[in-house]
């Protein structure tokens, strides 16, 4: 399978990243790095992609013409320009056909919202499509499966996913970032506290992972009468931290 990315941003950059990280060979259906075509109208931000394997270029066309799989990871806005500018590559050929612009729905297109861990294969991707083929759609779960986990949803739950993975990788760095913040004020550099914080975050999320627990339940387990675990939990509380963090989902 030739898969073409058609903007090498933010997002279709990280997607190039997570496709080549292992050369694409660990991609179903993918047999080179080669199988891969970025496309973006300036040079600069192709040669990283061409260094790894990837084939580069900057005509949309071109990158469409021999792809099994185009991936429009341009801005909202531009998306419907882009599908109209490669119809003639992609022309009477069976090619699927994947935006990465949320609140963009396009008939026979499929939409998928993951998140910039993708560059390392560990987003959480969202899929949604009201009439695509299922077979099109499973060879598209198939291969996000490969760069995280995914989940396939209807079009009404693709904006929530989007606040709770895709904007939501922000809102944890975000507590990353405060929690580093203060470790400095009580006494660590700050690249020791934020790799104190960064272990401390990954450990939670193997333990949670590993048990399956509800978190208040884990967090019962490191809670002590009088503890300074409860009362650091009750200030957070009291300052509005499940509050904050609810209303940020609800916007």
């Amino acid at each position: 399978m030739k898969i073409a990315i058609i903007g090498a941003g933010a997002m279709g950059g990280a997607f190039a990243d997570g496709l080549l990280l292992c050369g694409g060979t660990d991609v179903p259906g993918i047999g080179s790095a080669a199988d891969i075509v970025v496309a973006n109208p300036t040079e600069g931000k192709l040669a990283r992609f061409k260094e790894k394997g990837a084939r580069v270029s900057t005509s949309n066309i071109e990158a469409a013409r021999e792809a099994d799989l185009v991936v429009l990871a341009v801005k909202p806005w531009l998306v419907e320009q882009v599908r109209r500018e490669i119809e003639p590559a992609v022309a009477g050929r069976r090619v699927i056909l994947v935006s990465f612009a949320a609140g963009v729905s396009l008939p026979g297109v499929i939409t998928v919202i993951p998140n910039i861990a993708i560059a390392l294969r560990q987003s959480m991707t969202f899929i949604a499509s009201a009439d695509v083929p299922e077979d099109d759609v499973r060879v598209v779960q198939t291969l996000f499966d490969r760069l995280g986990q995914t989940r396939v949803v209807g079009e009404k739950q693709l904006r929530a996913g989007t606040l709770l993975a895709s904007c939501g990788i922000a809102y944890a760095m975000r507590y990353i970032r405060a929690a580093s913040e203060g470790g400095v004020e009580i006494g660590f550099r700050a690249d020791e506290a934020k790799d104190i914080v960064l272990q401390t975050v990954r450990g939670a999320v193997a333990l949670l992972q590993a048990t399956g627990e509800h978190p208040e339940q884990a967090i019962d387990r490191v809670t002590t009468p009088g503890g300074i675990t409860i009362r650091g939990l009750n200030a957070m509380e009291q300052a509005g931290f499940t509050k904050a963090v609810v209303e940020g989902l609800k916007i």
